[in-house]
């Protein structure tokens, strides 16, 4: 057992939890929270992957308000980093469920996961 150096037990941090590829959803964007867990955080729509050029583009990502813009985030297979997007709105009044709306995104693809 682990100790502060004050002989007082310490507890290890838990591992952080990884959802497997074959158990993610195949419309969702991942990314991980402050413990490092990975958790879904929006929703795609008309989506064109482009591995030649390194690039993802989202028609649609919605129900986005968790996603962090700036951080990497993980779509099916690929690590992805948000570059562009064209329109963003959070209100739609006849969908209000549907959070942040972003349209329009490229995405660039900076690896592939490996599991």
């Amino acid at each position: 057992m682990a100790t502060n150096g004050k002989d007082t037990p310490t507890q290890a941090a838990p591992t952080p939890q990884r959802i497997p590829l074959g158990q993610r959803e195949p419309n969702a964007i991942y990314q991980k929270d402050r413990r490092g867990n990975e958790r879904v955080v929006a929703r795609v729509a008309d989506v064109e992957v482009d591995e030649a050029g390194k690039e993802v583009l989202f028609g649609e990502i919605s129900q986005s308000d968790d996603l962090v813009l700036p951080d990497e985030c993980e779509y099916q297979k690929w690590v992805v980093e948000v570059r562009k997007i064209a329109y963003s709105t959070k209100e739609d009044k006849s969908a209000p469920n549907r959070g942040r709306v972003l349209k329009g995104v490229t995405a660039e693809i900076l690896r592939r996961i490996e599991q």
